[in-house]
């Protein structure tokens, strides 16, 4: 793909509205274009995100890939076989957890892929609704699993208030407006509904052994780059409170992985697993994992 030359500089934090900046990161996007590309973090909230971005027209093609792994079919590489070990192991690992909270109900997908965790959520009795912007990956959901499955647009025309849980896996890093995406949220989930967010976490071990070259960083379909201070914010914000925090442990590996991959190790499956063994090993002081799952509630 040819370098885009739209770009879009973020004037305001998109979590405090201040705007004044340093500069925290130069990396590029390893996985598609080597496009370079910088993070910056806000002098106020501390909050990073990847500044400029490119533009609403162009930022699509950054996932045109039949590599980009949460949106493919197909299971023909390695990489993708393990890819997809790991999501069966870690559906199960995600009911275990929503269980926690309810065990029945509406629940709202909201970025749900291939369809894989609705589908695992409808065949244990929940009522399921998904949202996913992407044609293909949303008809696939359609045709294998016969899900209700939505295009963005659709998420204004859903019943208000109904929601028992909403969750987004990975998603909020990806979302163009963080802002509209909280308050949308804020009028689908019922009262007493659950907001699961799981998104990939800036502090973690593995984050600093790999620094520019964290796959998780994956510039510039990550236009946010969250720690537990940033997200326990933009919740506060949006009138939620944090109920509690949970690590998501596979990732680490997986993570690792490909950031192997990006240092161009011609060995990089034993690397990826002392490095992310070593980063769980090394988070279980501050709950600092590779990725984290933040489960909070509405305020009373």
């Amino acid at each position: 793909m040819e370098q885009s030359k739209k770009k879009i500089f973020i004037e305001h934090c998109p979590l405090c509205d201040k705007s004044d900046f340093d500069p925290y990161l130069s990396t590029k996007d390893y996985f598609l274009t080597q496009e370079n590309f910088e993070l910056v973090q806000c002098k106020f909230c501390k909050f990073v995100f990847t500044n400029p971005i490119p533009s609403p027209e162009d930022l699509p093609n950054y996932y045109d890939s039949p590599n980009y792994l949460s949106h493919a079919v197909s299971k023909k590489s390695l990489v993708g076989t393990v890819y997809d070990n790991l999501r069966d192991i870690n559906l199960k690992n995600k009911f275990k957890l929503i269980s926690k909270f309810k065990t029945e109900g509406k629940i709202l997908d909201i970025g749900q892929g291939t369809g894989e965790f609705l589908n695992y959520m409808n065949r244990r009795g929940w009522d399921v609704t998904g949202i996913e912007p992407n044609d293909s990956t949303r008809q696939y959901a359609i045709e294998n699993y016969q899900l209700s499955v939505h295009p963005e647009g659709y998420i204004n025309k859903l019943e208000k208030k109904s929601f028992d849980i909403i969750s987004l896996w990975h998603v909020m890093e990806h979302v163009p407006d963080l802002n509209l995406r909280m308050r949308q949220i804020k009028d689908l989930i019922a009262e007493s509904g659950i907001l699961i967010i799981a998104v990939p976490n800036l502090n973690a071990p593995d984050s600093k052994k790999y620094g520019e070259k964290w796959a998780a960083l994956d510039v510039p379909r990550h236009l946010y780059h969250f720690t537990h201070e940033s997200m326990f914010n933009l919740l506060q914000k949006f009138g939620f409170e944090l109920e509690n925090s949970y690590p998501m442990k596979l990732d680490s590996f997986y993570v690792s992985l490909l950031s192997e991959r990006y240092l161009n190790n011609k060995f990089p499956y034993p690397a990826a697993f002392f490095n992310g063994l070593k980063s769980n090993l090394g988070a279980r002081k501050e709950n600092n994992y590779s990725s984290m799952i933040f489960v909070a509630k509405q305020k009373n």
